[in-house]
Order: structure tokens, then C-alpha cells, then sequence
């Protein structure tokens, strides 16, 4: 039969019932006035009736941050079966088993390790189990029971942000809203009033409240100004236990700013205002500024200023500086001393953005009175007319008046007045001024055809002080007058074929004018006398400013007569009638039966796109230029001069020799001669510099032969000297490089050189063991040693 077994759970915390403990023989530090056991107990085998279980509690209770030296005591476990014979053992399981919670497998007895904090962990859910040692099997069920951490007030409260800004509006009613703040406790808001917070002010009265459950702030003061004081700053105190004594606290800061509202009126420091402005100040420029003073900020301060009256009214404006709130007094109209030198306006400024609500405090504008003095300057002299068109017909005679301009000095003074043409308008002088009262009259003949409108202008200046003038455009229009002859439209050139009929349209004719003509152009086209009745063609007028050419014959000959050349007299019906002779060109030429032009003297019409005479002539002269300049470039390159040593850029102006074959010895002609270093006479003394032009010409100077038997170093040396003291030497720096390898070289000399000036005996038997580049010149030497010996 199954045996049901069971748990029993007492615990120490003071409970009315009756409990069942077992008593223990020994605990650690905890709360001694309970005993905490928990019973496993069970029936035996041979009962075939199921037991109730008997526990009464599953859970066990630890106050948080126990403090003491040793282990903390949680509870016993027991079981029914254990006889204290140490044959049963205890084993737990489950959270923090093993390493925070411990138990005696002895004796059941479970003990903490280390100190526990709710706020990390509040509940720990555990197994427990009683096994028989020797064989290891379970004599109890496994059960589950809880061990909850019970909270100590060990947490302050903690408000959600260090530092906290708001803003209000100034002027705000009493309770108005500023901001709420918020603290949270992290101890058991169900145990006890830990977690109860409790919010306080201290500081930033009488000036604001805060609700001690909510933690909103409110104002707690009227009329709060901020051109008075715009910043505040509240300290507000979060405590827990109910704000009893004892509670922990926490503490935060509010930033409060009183944000500006259109409370305060523009106001002028002062009601009036003086100005002096010169009569030249020029439109729209500024006079003076003035600005009215607003204690608001932003928006609330922006100014709009207006004249309301004065004299002046009409004559002067006024504009807001956006970015200082001034008022800018400018010139709407030209000032005149003469006329009037003082001006009154009354100047206004009116707030742009009014709050109704303060409508109460006053008017939100002032005004002030601004008095404008007007100085008197010397004025230029001003003409009656801002411009003058004139105009004059192109045939009027030279010296005509076409027109008067009028200027005058508007000062009191009225100082005279001369009058000029700016030449820069009229670089051709056509036109002239009298100084004196501002006549303009022509001073060159006109022509309307070449230049239609003639603007120039005057200068107006006073006699006694030339530099104050002005000046005047003046438009003068040449008017037309008919002085123009009609004339062709184009050069006419056509033909006529050979075998053309009587009273045949060869060609049609038009004219242009160059004057206009209001009623439009009518031109008459006929024949000039001379060719009127011995002409070949007759012309008929089409009354339509047009006219055409017929053949007055049969048949042409081209071989007889080429070339015709017709005459036409063409005029117009003006005033005075003008009229003009053109000629039309008229050639014969070959035609098909069509009337197609096939041949004739004019090549030009024949072939439309060939080359003419003048062409080719021009082409040829191109090929003759060209062959010419070919011919002086070959030239000039056979003639051209060598270039001048100075230019090179290698010229150290010395001499090299170089020879570097065996050489034949004193046989070897061709080998370099020291006989010329040696000889100046040998030297070509008039050979002079090629890359300078000498300014003074010397007589060459002999210099005295070397002796043969004289050593190179010798001669160099007097040749060094010689030219040292040269008066004929160039002027120049000049690079000269002597080398002589001297007496005392290794392989000695090789040359024959020295053979002139020694009569010993020398061995050159060494010359046959220098190689087979030697040989030639070991055998001449040993040959000659052997003549000697013999």
C-alpha cells in the first residue's frame, strides 16, 4: 500500500494556535522568540487508509540587511521518520541553495550566508528532502516551500532628475501651475511606510508652494514681475515614512524663470526732440533716429513708430529699425531752405503685439514732438525742365537756334549762370550753347539719314563758383526733308537671248528712298533721253514704285553687240522732286528654245560658281609670294653667321687636342706638333674675337721665340706671364687650363718630346713588356739603341 507522507510548517511569528515544534538542541543567532520547524511526517506502510497532510505553513520570513557576525537562522527541517540514529539526510534545493541559503544535513537546520536585500530579491522559492543514507532513496517526498525577505526602511527617496526648469509667465495668478516633480523609494510600499513619501519646500518661498502627496508646484505669490526678478530657484525635499521623524529624505532643484508678458507701455525719455538736416540731403536718407524704451523682451518689446501730425507731415517719413527698435526719421520730399526751414512733427509708438489683458495698466503708446531744422547749402543751379526735346529739319542752315534751356540759382543770392555742352555727349560738335542765356544752335550740317536722335547735355554752372553745377539730358530729333534721289533697290545686271521676241519682259526694276515720306514712296522710272529712241529696250512704268524692261527687237547678236547698257532715270513726287540716272547692265547670250541661258561673254552668269579672273590673278600672286619667301629663307640660312662663342653654353675658351692613336713618334706628322706652342710666329695674329665688337684696335705684339731645348712648363709660364701684362687682352674673365703632368710620373712620358732636349742614353727595353699595343714603338727605339751600340 502507498504511504502518503506530509509536511508540517510552523514558524516563529507569534501566532494564537498551537503549534507544533519539536525542540531544538541548538541555533545560531536569529529571532529566538519561535521555534521554526518544518515537519515532514508520513504513515506507515501497512495502513491502507490515505492520511491527511498535516502542514500549516510553507513559507519562512528573514529581515533584510541582518547585521550580526553569524550566519542568520532561517529554520529546521525534520522529519518523522528520523530516529536520530543519523540514518536519514536532509538535502535542499532551489534558489540560492548551496551558496546563500545552507542546511545541516544532520539536522535539518537551513542558516543564510550573506546578507540579503529585498530590493534585489524579494522571495526565494526552495526544495527540501529527507533520503536514507544507506540506500540513497527518498523516505519523504520532495516539498516546496518560500522564504520571503521581510523590508527595512533602508532606501531614501530618489527624485527622477537632479535638476528640474520650468518656466511661468510673469504676472501669474496664485496657483498656477509650474511643474511636478517625482521621487520613488525602492523599499516595500506594501510593509510598513517605507516607500510613503511626503514632499516639502525648502526654499523658494513665500514665492511658490509644492503639494506635500503630489509634489506639483504651484505660485504662491501675485503679481510676479519679471522686469523686477526673472529667476528662481526652489529647493524641494522628498521623505519617506509618512514625513515622520526619522524617514530618510531626498532633495532636488527646480530652475524657475518667469517668461515676459506685454505688461509694460513704450515710453520716450524725453518729449521732444531736435534735428538739423541740410536742404541737399537726399531722398530717403536718414535725419535722426529716435526710440522709445520698453522693459519687455522679444515680441513684447517690438515698436512700430508713426507720424500722426505736424507741418511736416508730408515731407518726412519714418521707418522701424528691426534690430535696435529705433525710429528713423527720412526725407520723403527735396528740402528747400528758401521756402520753408523748420518743421514740427508729432512722432507715435505703438506696441505691435497688445495682450488684453493688461489693457488695464495704460494706453500701450507714447508720443513724442520732433522739431526739424532745415540748413541752408550752396545749391547748384536747377534747369525748368528735368530733360528738353527739341527738334530741327536736317537742310537748317549752320548757326540756326534750334532750342533754349533755363537754369537758374535757387540760393538767395541768385548767383548768374553759364551754360556749356558736355562734350563726351557730342564729340563731333555739332551742336553749340550760348553761355549766356541757353541757346542751342547747330554748328555742323545735319543729316537725318546718317544719325536720326542727337542727345547731348547742358552744364549749368554759376559764374562765381564753377564747381556747384548740374546738368540736363536734351533730345534733339532731326526732322527729314527730302534731299535724297531715289535709287535702284539692287545692282541690276541681266540677259537677253539671241533669239528673243519682240516685246519680251527681260527684267523688273525697283526703288528705295532714303527719306520718309508720310503719304508712303511714289516713284516714276523712264528711259534717260539719249537711249529713249535709239535704245534696244523699252521700260514701262507698273505705276507701282516698279517698272520693267522689254526687247524692243526680234533677235540679238551677241557677236555684234555683247554688252547693252541701259540708262533709267528714277524720281519721287516730294518737294522738292529728287531724281537719279541708274544703269542696268544687259548682256546677249546663247539660249535653248526655252529661254534657258546657255552660253555667253559673261562668265559670271554662265558659271555661277566658278573662279574669276580677278581670283586666279590672286591665287597665282599667293604662289609667286610664297616660292619668294622659300627662296630668302635658303638664302638667309646659307649666310647665316656662326654662333658667337660667348653664347654657347660650353665655351671655357681654351683649346683641346686630343689624339689617341699609337702615334709614329717624331715620324708621325700627323700627331700634334708642340713646335707651335713653341713658335709665336707660327700664331695667326689677326684673328680677332667673334663674339664681341673690340672698341680699340692694338698692334699685335711678337713675342719672343721659346728656345727648343726650352722645358713646357717654362714656356707655359712665359706664355701665362705674357698674357697677364697684355695690354691687348680681353676685358673678361677668361678660363684657362693648363695641364702638365711633370717629371716625377710613374709611367713616365711617353711622347717624344723630351728627346730634343736630352743627350743621354736611355733603355727603352721596357717597352716590349707593355704588350703588342707597344710593339711597333719597342721595336723603332730598340733598333735605334742597337744602331748606337753598333
Amino acid at each position: 500500500m502507498r504511504t502518503y507522507h506530509c509536511f508540517w510548517l510552523l514558524f516563529w511569528a507569534g501566532q494564537p494556535h498551537q503549534s507544533f515544534l519539536t525542540p531544538l538542541s541548538k541555533r545560531t543567532s536569529g529571532f529566538p522568540e519561535k521555534d521554526r520547524v518544518l515537519v515532514l511526517s508520513g504513515n506507515s506502510r501497512q495502513d491502507l487508509h490515505r492520511s491527511k497532510r498535516s502542514w500549516m505553513w510553507n513559507q519562512f520570513f528573514l529581515l533584510e540587511e541582518y547585521t550580526g557576525t553569524d550566519y542568520q537562522y532561517v529554520g529546521k527541517l525534520h522529519s518523522d521518520q528520523d530516529k536520530g540514529d543519523g540514518s536519514l539526510k536532509y538535502i535542499l534545493s532551489g534558489d540560492g541553495a548551496g551558496d546563500l541559503f545552507i542546511i545541516n544535513e544532520n539536522t535539518g537546520d537551513i542558516q543564510a550566508t550573506k546578507r540579503l536585500d529585498r530590493e534585489e530579491k524579494p522571495v526565494y522559492i526552495l526544495r527540501a528532502q529527507a533520503i536514507n543514507r544507506r540506500t540513497g532513496r527518498p523516505v519523504e517526498p520532495e516539498s516546496e516551500f518560500i522564504i520571503k525577505i521581510h523590508d527595512i526602511n533602508d532606501n531614501e527617496p530618489m527624485f527622477t532628475k537632479d535638476v528640474y526648469n520650468a518656466s511661468i509667465p510673469e504676472m501669474s495668478d496664485v496657483g498656477t501651475f509650474v511643474v511636478q516633480v517625482t521621487a520613488t523609494d525602492a523599499d516595500d510600499p506594501t510593509y510598513g511606510n517605507s516607500a510613503k513619501v511626503v514632499y516639502s519646500i525648502l526654499q523658494g518661498q513665500p514665492y511658490f508652494s509644492v503639494e506635500s502627496e503630489t509634489g506639483i508646484i504651484k505660485t504662491a505669490l501675485l503679481n510676479m514681475d519679471r522686469e523686477n526678478r526673472e529667476q528662481y530657484q526652489v529647493v524641494i525635499q522628498a521623505k519617506d515614512m509618512g514625513g515622520q521623524m526619522g524617514g530618510l529624505s531626498g532633495t532636488t532643484t527646480v530652475n524657475i524663470t518667469l517668461t515676459d508678458v506685454n505688461d509694460n507701455p513704450p515710453r520716450f525719455p524725453q518729449s521732444t526732440y531736435q534735428f538739423r538736416a541740410p536742404e541737399s540731403t537726399p531722398l530717403d536718407s536718414p535725419v535722426g533716429r529716435i526710440k522709445a524704451n520698453d522693459a519687455d523682451v522679444d515680441e513684447n518689446a517690438e515698436i512700430e513708430y508713426s507720424i500722426t501730425e505736424g507741418d511736416g507731415y508730408d515731407m518726412f517719413g519714418i521707418i522701424t529699425d528691426k534690430d535696435t527698435q529705433e525710429g528713423i526719421i527720412t526725407v520723403k520730399k527735396a528740402l528747400d531752405f528758401e521756402s520753408k526751414n523748420l518743421y514740427i512733427l508729432k512722432v507715435e509708438a505703438t506696441n505691435t503685439h497688445v495682450d488684453p489683458r493688461f489693457l488695464y495698466l495704460g494706453p500701450f503708446k507714447d508720443s513724442a514732438t520732433v522739431r526739424i531744422q532745415v540748413e541752408d547749402v550752396d545749391e547748384p543751379p536747377m534747369f525748368s525742365r528735368p530733360a528738353y526735346i527739341m527738334e530741327v529739319k536736317e537742310d537748317v542752315p549752320l548757326n540756326s537756334v534750334i532750342g533754349t534751356v533755363t537754369a537758374q540759382d535757387p540760393d538767395a543770392a541768385k548767383n548768374p549762370v553759364k551754360y556749356s555742352v558736355d562734350r563726351h555727349t557730342d564729340m563731333d560738335r555739332v551742336f553749340n550753347i550760348n553761355s549766356g542765356n541757353g541757346s542751342i544752335f547747330t554748328s555742323k550740317p545735319l543729316d537725318r539719314e546718317t544719325l536720326l536722335w542727337h542727345n547731348i547735355t547742358v552744364i549749368a554752372a554759376e559764374i562765381n563758383n564753377p564747381k556747384q553745377s548740374s546738368r540736363v539730358p536734351v533730345f534733339i530729333k532731326v526732322l527729314d526733308v527730302n534731299d535724297n534721289a531715289p535709287e535702284f533697290a539692287m545692282f541690276y545686271e541681266t540677259f537677253v537671248c539671241e533669239n528673243a521676241k519682240a516685246e519680251q519682259l527681260i527684267q523688273t526694276l525697283s526703288a528705295v528712298d532714303k527719306d520718309d515720306s508720310y503719304n508712303g514712296h511714289q516713284f516714276s522710272f523712264s528711259l534717260a533721253p539719249e537711249a529713249a529712241s535709239s535704245s534696244n529696250f523699252t521700260l514701262q512704268d507698273n505705276r507701282d514704285n516698279t517698272a520693267g524692261i522689254f526687247t524692243r527687237k526680234t533677235r540679238y547678236n551677241r557677236h555684234e553687240t555683247s554688252t547693252y547698257f541701259l540708262p533709267v532715270v528714277i524720281s519721287d513726287n516730294d518737294y522738292p522732286i529728287q531724281s537719279s540716272t541708274e544703269t542696268v547692265t544687259i548682256r546677249v547670250c546663247a539660249c535653248d528654245q526655252r529661254g534657258k541661258m546657255l552660253s555667253c561673254n559673261a562668265e559670271a552668269l554662265i558659271h555661277p560658281t566658278g573662279l574669276s579672273t580677278g581670283a586666279l590673278i590672286a591665287i597665282l600672286l599667293c604662289i609667286i609670294i610664297l616660292l619668294v619667301t622659300v627662296v630668302l629663307f635658303a638664302a638667309l640660312r646659307r649666310q647665316r653667321k656662326k654662333e658667337p662663342l660667348i653664347i654657347s653654353k660650353e665655351d671655357i675658351r681654351d683649346n683641346i687636342v686630343s689624339y689617341n692613336d699609337e702615334g709614329g713618334g717624331e715620324e708621325d706628322t700627323q700627331a700634334f706638333d708642340i713646335g707651335t706652342l713653341r713658335n709665336p710666329e707660327a700664331i695667326d695674329d689677326n684673328k680677332l674675337r667673334r663674339d664681341i665688337v673690340p672698341e680699340t684696335l692694338f698692334l699685335p705684339r711678337r713675342t719672343a721665340a721659346a728656345r727648343d731645348n726650352t722645358d713646357v712648363r717654362d714656356f707655359i709660364n712665359q706664355r701665362l706671364k705674357e698674357n697677364d701684362t697684355d695690354p691687348t687682352a680681353p676685358p673678361y674673365d677668361s678660363l684657362a687650363t693648363y695641364a702638365y703632368e711633370g717629371n716625377g710620373s710613374v709611367a713616365e712620358s711617353l711622347s717624344s718630346l723630351e728627346s730634343v732636349t736630352t743627350d743621354g742614353d736611355q733603355d727603352y727595353d721596357y717597352l716590349s713588356d707593355w704588350g703588342p699595343r707597344f710593339k711597333k714603338l719597342a721595336d723603332m727605339y730598340g733598333s735605334m739603341d742597337s744602331d748606337k751600340d753598333s
